[in-house]
């Protein structure tokens, strides 16, 4: 993937879900320094392969978890097939009300 920023996937990342499932709350953490001593990973240079994601939207009313994931997996189908791309995303997923539920817990 080419681009003159220095997160071109979390860029990429943020840009599609904010397009396809305009969200409450959108956060985006880039934990691959966690993951670059893993031997999947070795000789990958891509300072962009492990994300997680808190994802805030009405777009997951009315779906289960599975189907939730399986949307936002499908967004980035080629950045994850890509060699050297994303390696993996970690999902939390959530409507608007359940996230208000949460916080209110906290």
């Amino acid at each position: 993937m080419s681009s003159s920023t220095s997160t071109p996937y979390a860029d990429r990342i943020k840009s599609v879900l904010e397009h396809e499932m305009e969200p409450v709350h959108l956060a985006i953490f880039n934990d691959s320094h966690k993951h670059a001593h893993h031997k999947p990973m070795a000789g990958n240079t891509n300072p962009e392969t492990h994300f997680r994601l808190e994802i805030v939207s009405n777009y997951f009313e009315g779906k289960r978890l599975p189907m939730r994931h399986r949307a936002v997996y499908a967004l980035f189908q080629k950045e994850m097939a890509e060699e050297g791309g994303i390696h993996a995303m970690q999902l939390k997923t959530l409507t608007p009300k359940e996230w208000e539920e949460r916080k209110a817990r906290e």
